[in-house]
C-alpha cells in the first residue's frame, strides 16, 4: 500500500510539474480554481503522443480479435491503472465479450423468388444477405410497412397481421421523414428507423426472416447506396470479416434488397410506392400478404471462429455517500478496420482520437479529485472504451445488456467518436447535409432532441472554451448518424447520451486517416469542454431529463 501511495504521489507531482511549464489553450483565470488542476492536464502534446501510438503501424489498424487491438486494450488498461481508477468489473478493468467471427460465402448466399411460373435468384450486389451460420428458410412473404411497433405513438405495422413462421418485407427508415411536424421526431431519426430494431420487432412478432427494401419514394440514397459511397473499407482486397455477439438476441436473418428486387418480389399486383405514400399520408398500416409468392433465403459461410474482445472499464468513485451510487459514463471505442495486405487502416480520428479522449479525461478527473484545492465528483464516473464498434456497436450493446452499474442510475453519457478533425465534404455527405465553410472550431453534438437539458449544460460550459456547437445532424435522416455510434444502445435504455463528433471527412474509413491530420487544438478544447460538462453532470442537483418520444409535442 505504501509503495502504491508513493507511486501515485510521484505521478501527481509530475503532472503538476508539467502543468506549471505547459499551459495551453484559453486563459486559465476564467476557469473555477477548483477545476484548474484537471483542466491543465488536458494538453495537446500528450494528446498527440497518445493518438500517435494508437494509430501507429504497430497496432495494425486495431481490428477486433487481432493482435493490434489487443495491444490497444492493454494500453488503455495500463493508463487507467496509472491514473488511479478502480477496476469496474470486480477486480478487473476488462469486461470480456464473446464474439463469433465468420466469413460469408457470397457466391453461395442468395435469395430465390418463386412466383407462379417464375423462379429468379439474386446475389450481391442485388441483395445483401449473410448470416452467422448456414441457413435455408422458405416462406410466404408479408409486406409489413416500415416494420415498426410504437405504442406511445399509436402506430403498429403489425396491428392486423399474423407473421408467425413467415418472412416479412419492410421499408428502411420511418414514415413521414420529410414532414417537420411528424410524430416520428419530424425530419430527424428515431430509434424505430434502425434495421436492427426493425428486425428484433419482426422476430418478436414471430417472423423467421426479414427482407428490407429501400423506400421507393425516398429523397436520399438507400443504406446500401450510402455505404458504397464511403469507399475505403468497402474496396479492400481482403474483405472485412463479419462479427456478431455470441449471445446476440437477434436470431433471424436479414436480407437487404435493391429497388429492382423489392419491386419484383412485390409483383404487378402490389405497388410499394403507392403503399408508402398511403402510410405516410395517414400513419395507418397497409400490411398485406403478397399473393402467389414464396421466398427462399440461403446463406452459407466459408468459415467461423469464436473469440473474446474486451470493453475496458475504470471507475472514479463519487464522493457523496448517496450520489456515488449514480453514474456518469464517458466513453469511446478502441477498434478500427485493421489491415489488408500491406495497407493499414490507421483510424487516427476513428477512433484513436476518442480513445485518447477517454484516457485523458480519466487522468484529468483523477488529478483534479486528488488535488488539495480540487473539486471531487459527487456521482461516480465510469470510463469505458468499447470493443467492436465498427462491427455493429457490439461492445456497447453488450454492456447495455450486461451493465456493470445499474442503468437506471446512469444520469448522462458522453461518447467520443471522431473528435479530431475538421468536417469536410465527402461522397457520402454530398447533397445530404450542409457543411459550414469553416469547421476548424466546430463540434457536432448528436442527441439533443432526446435531452435538451444535457445540451444546455454543455452550452453553458462552452463559455469557458468557445467552441462553435452544432446539432444539425439531429435534424437529418439520410445519413442515419443518430444510431451509428456507441451512445445509441444507451439511448435505447432511456439514458441522456450524446455523441460528440467533429464530422465526416474524405479520410473516413480510409487508410489515410492518419495522425498528421488531427486538429489537436480543437481536440484539446473539446476535451476541456467535456471535462467541465462531466463535472456538472456529476455534481448538479437535478439530472438531465430524457425525452422518450421527442416528436410528441
Amino acid at each position: 500500500m505504501k509503495i502504491n501511495k508513493i507511486i501515485k504521489n510521484i505521478y501527481y507531482g509530475f503532472i503538476l510539474f508539467v502543468m506549471f511549464y505547459e499551459i495551453e489553450g484559453m486563459a486559465t483565470e476564467t476557469i473555477p480554481s477548483n477545476l484548474l488542476a484537471g483542466w491543465n492536464v488536458i494538453r495537446q502534446s500528450q494528446l498527440r503522443q497518445d493518438v500517435s501510438y494508437l494509430a501507429s503501424d504497430q497496432l495494425q489498424g486495431r481490428m477486433t480479435l487481432d493482435a493490434g487491438d489487443e495491444l490497444a486494450i492493454q494500453w488503455i488498461m495500463k493508463q487507467f491503472k496509472i491514473a488511479g481508477l478502480k477496476p469496474a468489473n470486480g477486480n478487473s478493468f476488462l469486461q470480456p465479450i464473446s464474439l463469433i467471427e465468420y466469413i460469408p460465402d457470397s457466391q453461395h448466399s442468395y435469395i430465390v423468388l418463386n412466383a407462379k411460373d417464375k423462379k429468379i435468384s439474386w446475389r450481391k450486389p442485388d441483395v445483401f444477405t449473410e448470416f452467422r451460420r448456414n441457413i435455408d428458410v422458405t416462406s410466404e412473404v408479408i409486406f409489413a410497412g416500415y416494420g415498426i411497433t410504437a405504442p406511445d405513438l399509436r402506430y403498429d405495422d403489425y396491428q392486423h397481421i399474423d407473421v408467425h413462421g413467415k418472412i416479412v418485407l419492410i421499408f428502411e427508415h420511418e414514415p413521414q421523414e420529410r414532414n417537420a411536424a411528424s410524430i416520428f421526431n419530424g425530419t430527424a431519426n428515431t430509434i424505430f428507423a434502425t434495421n436492427r430494431i426493425k428486425a428484433l420487432n419482426a422476430q418478436n412478432h414471430g417472423a423467421i426472416a426479414v427482407l428490407i427494401a429501400p423506400e421507393p419514394n425516398r429523397k436520399h440514397p438507400s443504406n446500401q447506396e450510402r455505404y458504397k459511397l464511403i469507399g475505403g473499407s468497402t474496396a479492400r482486397k481482403i474483405p472485412l470479416p463479419s462479427i456478431v455477439l455470441k449471445e446476440d438476441e437477434l436470431h433471424i436473418p436479414i436480407a437487404i434488397l435493391s429497388d429492382s428486387v423489392a419491386k419484383r418480389i412485390a409483383g404487378n399486383e402490389i405497388s410499394l410506392s403507392q403503399l408508402q405514400a398511403e402510410i405516410d399520408s395517414d400513419l395507418k398500416p397497409r400490411s398485406i400478404l403478397i399473393p402467389n409468392v414464396k421466398i427462399t433465403i440461403h446463406d452459407k459461410i466459408k468459415s467461423q471462429k469464436q473469440g473474446i474482445s474486451n470493453n475496458v472499464v475504470g471507475l472514479l468513485e463519487g464522493s457523496d455517500p448517496t450520489l456515488k451510487n449514480e453514474t456518469i459514463i464517458i466513453s469511446a471505442h478502441h477498434d478500427h478496420d485493421g489491415k489488408s495486405g500491406k495497407e493499414i487502416w490507421h483510424g487516427a480520428d476513428d477512433n484513436a482520437s476518442g480513445t485518447a479522449g477517454v484516457v485523458t479525461l480519466s487522468r484529468a478527473m483523477m488529478v483534479n479529485s486528488q488535488s488539495p484545492a480540487g473539486l471531487k465528483p459527487k456521482r461516480s464516473i465510469l470510463f469505458v472504451v468499447f470493443a467492436a464498434e465498427e462491427r455493429g456497436l457490439l461492445g456497447a450493446f453488450y454492456m447495455s445488456a450486461h451493465p456493470l452499474r445499474p442503468l437506471n442510475t446512469t444520469r448522462a453519457m458522453i461518447n467520443f467518436d471522431m473528435i479530431g478533425r475538421n468536417e469536410e465534404s465527402t461522397p457520402q455527405t454530398n447533397g445530404l447535409i450542409n457543411i459550414p465553410a469553416d469547421t476548424t472550431n466546430r463540434l457536432n453534438l448528436i442527441g439533443s432532441h432526446y435531452s435538451p437539458d444535457y445540451q444546455l449544460v454543455v452550452m453553458n460550459k462552452n463559455k469557458y472554451v468557445g467552441l462553435t456547437l452544432d446539432n444539425r445532424f439531429d435534424s437529418e435522416n439520410a445519413l442515419n448518424v443518430f444510431f451509428r455510434s456507441d451512445q445509441f444502445p444507451f439511448v435505447l435504455q432511456n439514458i441522456p447520451a450524446f455523441w460528440w463528433f467533429t464530422g465526416f471527412h474524405p479520410d473516413y474509413h480510409q487508410t489515410t486517416d492518419t495522425v498528421d491530420k488531427i486538429n489537436f487544438v480543437k481536440m484539446q478544447k473539446i476535451l476541456r469542454l467535456a471535462f467541465l460538462s462531466a463535472y456538472e453532470f456529476a455534481n448538479e442537483r437535478t439530472k438531465p431529463a430524457f425525452i422518450k418520444n421527442p416528436g410528441l409535442k
